[in-house]
């Protein structure tokens, strides 16, 4: 019994391991973006349920004996993938479309390590079950979560700070090995308990005798019931970094709570009912009343809500939607003779929501309606099933149960169409894509009676501009005159000058351009190249010379031979989607390659969540360079307060009197320069 809960344990621990290892190791290629998590989890999901069916028809189809030589087989091939680390060669080229590439890297980097992994649970749980007749085998799937929820929870504060990248491939890799002996172990074992191979017998000749196997309304509802915990998931979690924070880390928030309540309601010990810690007497009244919640701050206050409640509100609606969703599963569970069926049919669920989300949504609505949809769902699904059981209850809570759930069902879809109606009419122009949802906006403001136009993705405001004619040339938002980027382009003002460009936005840092300048940008996404072009004018009256690549910045960089810019811009760290790979030394030296002599890196260090000037200070000491920090707070209300950060060799720029008013540095303890190999942004989160 021991091995077997160890064999799980160390399994689900890996599985969720090796997410943000091998996440991280790929982030940079595709520009850090946070859509490059959603499409992994859409792997993860895709491959669990493969691992899922393979492990229904091994176990159904095939004597012990068979399973644990088949089995055996495939955890000494999956071995030939290690050490878990993607080759050079998956780098993308310019305007590859990322999401295929991304799934054939991982396929090969981690894919059939990550499969075996999958099928452990419902396997071992297999096993356990004819081994053991008599033992709590759903016990063994609330330790998986717990597991899971382990190693997510340690990765960030405990696991990335203290090891590099490569040290944290080769240590799962390591223990990879050691899950592989056990399971193997665990599959012999099981192979040669008399009990196994006496059940398996009685199970092939009672096949069609066994009283009460799962209808097809189980099926249904297994599969209906995982798919909206997972659509849940992926909503809530893109609904809060996209439109309530960017805040670093936060996406692990929802993911800690979906786990959690796999754990609370497969905890069937100390005399709990069938459904752990979950009774429809207090949950479905939750659910209905968080579901109201939600759906009136998404559309009545939108962007109003403090980010704390915000946060708190939609965590605890989704926490209560998945102790429904999994509530209702764990309470639905079948004899330990069709786990694995259960199992697999969770597994489709799972990966059908995540698909929906990942990589149906966007590209069927222009919008983010993913949280909509989940939130009518979920009530019309509590609905139904208070539906069902009233009609077996007494009295009055025959009709006010299900006329009530009906009502708040209604209420919760007219807000979401609400919500997206009022998000259509607020734009002139939207799209959407893998990088997320940009929409273009325009704004009377009263002060001066002036509109002015911007570009918004999610939260984050990405620069803005006067649509009258006459004022179109003037460089406002985050580029004004005592902004530090323009005193360091304006330190260069001798002669033409040549600029590079990390992040577009809307073209503003274009308008200081002069007749015989010369500015090269580097967008990653091709959508705001569009849309600079054709819905701002920054880019066609501006007076220097204009060259845009597509594709990630670094990367092209590194590609490009050497530019002789004078300033290069990195402005790229306005989110929560920080993208680390043009934070760290390797990013600077691909820089300073192509500075001309005197030239200076210039970071956008403006953000709420994230403190980047320490560790900037670490990177550009660890360079042999000198680091200015600029801060400029404006009382107009064209601009806005910035934080810049100057990195630069050239003793006359530190020594002029533009920057006499620069800020110092506190430092943060612990903290050390970031590499490719080795960072942490949960040290400099605010």
């Amino acid at each position: 019994m021991v091995l077997f809960a160890a064999t799980v344990f160390t399994s689900a621990f890996l599985l969720f391991l090796v997410q943000p290892i091998i996440a991280k190791q790929i982030l940079p290629w595709f520009g850090g973006n946070a859509s490059v998590w959603t499409v992994c989890m859409v792997f993860f999901q895709l491959v669990l349920l493969g691992g899922y069916a393979y492990a229904d028809a091994l176990v159904r189809r095939c004597a012990p004996r068979t399973q644990a030589a088949i089995h055996t087989l495939l955890l000494v091939a999956s071995l030939a993938f290690l050490p878990i680390l993607a080759s050079e060669s998956w780098k993308p080229a310019p305007d590859t479309e990322p999401t295929a590439r991304i799934l054939l890297l991982l396929v090969m980097t981690i894919g059939l390590p990550y499969f075996l992994l999958s099928t452990t649970g419902p396997l071992v749980q297999a096993w356990f079950a004819r081994s053991f007749p008599g033992g709590t085998v759903y016990r063994l799937f609330a330790l998986s979560n717990l597991a899971s929820l382990a190693a997510l929870v340690a990765y960030p504060p405990l696991i990335e700070p203290a090891t590099s990248l490569q040290t944290q491939s080769y240590a799962w890799s390591t223990a990879y090995v050691v899950f592989a002996a056990l399971c193997g172990a665990s599959a012999w074992m099981a192979a040669k308990h008399p009990a196994a191979m006496k059940d398996f017998e009685a199970d092939r000749k009672n096949e069609e005798k066994e009283q009460s196997p799962p209808r097809a309304t189980d099926y249904v509802l297994w599969l209906t019931l995982s798919a909206l915990g997972s659509l849940m998931l992926l909503a809530v979690t893109s609904h809060i970094t996209q439109n309530v924070a960017s805040v670093p880390f936060i996406w692990i928030v929802p993911l800690v709570l979906y786990l959690l309540s796999f754990i609370l309601v497969f905890d069937v010990g100390g005399g709990r009912a069938k459904s752990g810690w979950y009774a429809r007497a207090w949950g479905l009244p939750a659910l209905f009343a968080l579901m109201l919640g939600m759906s009136w701050f998404l559309y009545e206050n939108l962007g109003v809500m403090d980010i704390r409640y915000a946060i708190a509100l939609y965590s605890a609606g989704l926490f209560a939607a998945c102790m429904f969703c999994h509530g209702e599963l764990a309470a639905m569970r079948p004899a330990p003779r069709y786990l694995t069926r259960f199992y697999l049919m969770i597994s489709i669920g799972g990966a059908g929501g995540g698909l929906f989300v990942g990589l149906i949504a966007p590209r069927i609505f222009a919008i983010f309606v993913e949280l909509p949809i989940a939130l009518a769902a979920c009530g019309a699904l509590a609905a139904l099933l208070t539906w069902r059981a009233a009609r077996t209850a007494a009295g009055r809570i025959q009709f006010v149960a299900p006329v009530a759930a009906l009502a708040v069902t209604a209420t919760v879809a007219w807000h979401g169409y609400k919500y997206a109606d009022y998000i259509h009419t607020d734009a002139i122009f939207m799209t959407r894509n893998f990088y997320g949802t940009l929409r273009v906006k325009e704004y009377d403001r009263s002060s001066d009676g002036r509109v002015t136009r911007a570009l918004v993705h999610g939260v984050i405001n990405h620069g803005w501009q006067y649509t009258d004619p006459a004022l179109r040339t003037q460089p406002i938002s985050y580029f004004g005159p005592a902004s530090g980027i323009a005193r360091a382009l304006a330190f260069y003002d001798q002669g033409p000058r040549r600029v590079g460009v990390i992040g577009l936005g809307v073209g503003v840092f274009m308008a200081w351009g002069r007749p015989g300048d010369s500015f090269r940008i580097y967008e990653l996404d091709p959508d705001v190249v569009k849309i600079a072009r054709e819905q701002f004018w920054y880019l066609s009256d501006s007076r220097a010379k204009i060259e845009v690549v597509t594709g990630d910045g670094r990367l092209n960089m590194e590609r490009d031979a050497p530019q002789a810019f004078n300033l290069i811009s990195v402005d790229a760290f306005s989110s929560g989607s920080i993208p680390i790979h043009l934070l760290t030394r390797e990013a600077l030296q691909a820089y300073k390659r192509h500075l001309a002599p005197g030239g200076v890196v210039v970071y956008n260090a403006t953000n709420r969540f994230v403190n980047l000037a320490p560790q900037l200070k670490l990177v550009a000491e660890a360079e042999g360079m000198k680091i200015l920090l600029i801060n400029d707070d404006p009382s107009d209300e064209k601009y806005a307060g910035t934080a810049y950060v100057l990195v630069t060799d050239n003793a006359k720029l530190l020594a002029d009197k533009r920057f006499e008013d620069a800020d110092d540095i506190v430092p943060i303890p612990g903290l050390t320069a970031w590499t490719d190999s080795f960072n942490n942004l949960f040290k400099v989160v605010r």
